[in-house]
């Protein structure tokens, strides 16, 4: 059998490995291990495996993941999420389907404040059903608004998600944040107009909220300017060069820590909850890197990516059609394994042949981005809507029945990106300069 044979056959063991339930990075960690072992040598296999497990924890790239999920927890516990919310509904309470549109103004400032999409779904589970169903909103519209919402934490900086893309493309942090930008807004004013047409329709599903003075919206806007302060911080720093992406995480941090013992109700003690929660996701995510570092290795030498690079650029078919096929692959493959797991799985593969084709490396950073914001709402796995069902109880069919409108934003918006790409590329270019 031949190394690229072997290599086949071990990506169909792998999507096995998947289905038995097996933990995605300990999967694709002994696949990787076990095939260099068999197309090198156990040594090589061995000293590979512990060069990659040290080059990955001991990397300082990397420490911005945990300092990012850290940031985004203490913003949760320590009740900023709440005060956030409380400060949108304040402005926006009184439009028809109010709270519903405080909801998607709220995450998109809470997802400003952190690196977190999970930590965002979860805050506004935990937040915002409870007060929509209160006020007599859809349990519907309430769970599949948070669903869906909570996905523009893989677009709005600082993003887990475009770190983790920069680090495997070796692209620009800074570049792939600044392109995060306008889509994530864009996305945000989608969702804000699929409210407002869902309660034109079922006036029922969203009663309005009463309607607050001028003089206490003002007393909102405290909220709003630490909001300013904390995103200006990292993202401006990051484009005007003043730190790195790490620099950033650890300023944010800082700032979000200030904030919370500001308030009196935070206390020293209450900031262990948040390490041992960022911890915990760090890890997770740190072990799937250095896994997938591992089967990335093995894939290598299998020549697998070259191969299907070259048979790719070959092609005689137009190269947007070949993306749209790549695409399609992030979709599936990230409808049945974790969206993130995928990503890291199949960019190795799939990012030579977007080079080859001529396509913007940024640009495409952002379309994945994107793809899987669609990847997480969408079943089997739908990662957002089982973190929903798991916070408030509600049956799918009550959950999916509300994220399928805002689920036509997100194709909307993937669609509009890949007809006019300087919807990601131009705020880079602008600010850092051409890539």
């Amino acid at each position: 059998m031949s190394d690229t044979a072997f290599g086949i056959v071990s990506l169909l063991v792998l999507v096995l490995f998947f289905l038995t339930g097996t933990e995605i990075a300990f999967a694709i960690g002994i696949i990787g291990f076990v095939g260099y072992a068999y197309l090198v040598s156990f040594s090589g296999a061995m000293n590979t495996l512990a060069k990659d497990f040290y080059d990955t924890f001991a990397s300082y790239g990397l420490t911005v993941i945990p300092l990012f999920v850290l940031m985004g927890q203490v913003a949760f516990h320590s009740g900023t999420a709440r005060r956030m919310y409380d400060a949108a509904y304040r402005c926006v309470g009184h439009i028809p389907g109010g709270l519903a549109m405080t909801t998607v103004v709220g995450a998109t400032l809470f997802k400003a404040m952190c690196g977190s999409t999970f930590a965002t779904v979860v805050a506004f589970s935990s937040i915002a059903v409870p007060e929509m169903v209160r006020y007599g909103y859809s349990k519907k519209l309430a769970t599949g608004l948070v669903a869906t919402v909570g996905t523009l934490g893989f677009l709005m900086p600082p993003s887990v998600l475009l770190i983790i893309i920069g680090l495997v493309t070796e692209q620009s942090i800074g570049r792939l944040f600044l392109a995060g930008i306008v889509p994530a807004v864009m996305l945000a004013f989608f969702f804000l107009g699929i409210t407002y047409g869902w309660v034109k329709v079922y006036p029922e599903a969203a009663p309005r909220g009463e309607r607050f003075t001028w003089k206490e919206r003002a007393k909102a806007v405290p909220e709003f300017l630490w909001v300013v302060v904390i995103f200006f911080s990292v993202i401006g720093g990051l484009m005007m060069g003043l730190f790195t992406p790490t620099e950033a995480g650890s300023i944010g941090t800082a700032v979000v820590l200030i904030l919370a013992f500001a308030r009196e109700k935070f206390k020293m003690k209450d900031v262990i909850k948040p390490i041992d929660e960022a911890l915990r996701t760090a890890c997770m995510v740190l072990v799937l890197v250095a896994c997938s570092n591992v089967f990335g290795h093995f894939l290598t030498i299998t020549d697998i990516p070259a191969l299907a690079a070259q048979w790719t650029a070959d092609l005689t078919i137009n190269r947007n059609i070949v993306l749209i096929f790549v695409l399609l692959i992030y979709l599936i493959g990230g409808s049945f394994i974790d969206d993130l797991a995928f990503m890291i799985l199949a960019t190795p593969v799939f990012y030579p042949i977007v080079l080859k084709l001529g396509f913007d490396p940024i640009w495409f950073g952002i379309m994945v981005g994107v793809t899987m914001m669609i990847g997480i709402v969408i079943p089997p796995v739908a990662i957002g809507v089982f973190l929903v069902k798991q916070i408030t109880g509600e049956p799918f069919k009550v959950i999916y029945g509300g994220v399928y409108p805002y689920l036509i934003g997100l194709i909307v918006c993937l669609i509009l990106l890949f007809v006019f790409p300087g919807i990601a590329t131009y705020l880079p270019d602008l600010l850092m300069g051409k890539g």
